[in-house]
């Protein structure tokens, strides 16, 4: 389902439950969170907010130690992610690179796409790719739904 993401909170949160059908539930306890944001105090607070909210959350600072991160996943299946939460544009590779990647390999794990710049192109790419789009900045408690 490809849908854009409304910047009203209550517009995103039936976007977000209208597709929750579409994604199983998580595979470990607490779920596992790969939070990749070259923004250092980005990165900080989002992943806060996860823990806080009972999530294990592994972080990577640039696209490149993403893309090591997920190509771990293959290697070993204890490596596995349940969300991947990433900026768009990051050193080495872009979250909408990555995305691309995944889905080629055929990688179904769900992914929030989140950036400052992201354009009509780039939008409907990663959401016809089954990511959720999120714009910056943006509310805490519509990353949370999401």
């Amino acid at each position: 389902m490809i849908a854009t993401i409304p910047h009203s909170s209550s517009a995103f949160r039936a976007a977000v439950q209208a597709r929750t059908s579409a994604v199983s539930s998580a595979c470990h306890a607490p779920p596992r969170v790969l939070l990749a944001e070259n923004d250092l105090e980005m990165r900080r607070l989002v992943s806060e907010m996860l823990h806080h909210d009972g999530y294990e959350v592994v972080e990577a600072a640039a696209g490149g130690r993403l893309l090591v991160l997920v190509t771990a996943q293959y290697r070993d299946p204890s490596a596995d992610v349940d969300l991947i939460i990433s900026d768009n544009r990051m050193p080495i590779c872009t979250g909408l690179q990555i995305l691309q990647g995944l889905r080629e390999a055929g990688c179904t794990v769900p992914v929030i796409l989140m950036s400052a710049f992201i354009d009509d192109r780039i939008r409907a790419t990663a959401e016809s790719l089954g990511a959720m789009v999120i714009d910056k900045p943006f509310d805490m408690d519509d990353l949370r739904t999401a």
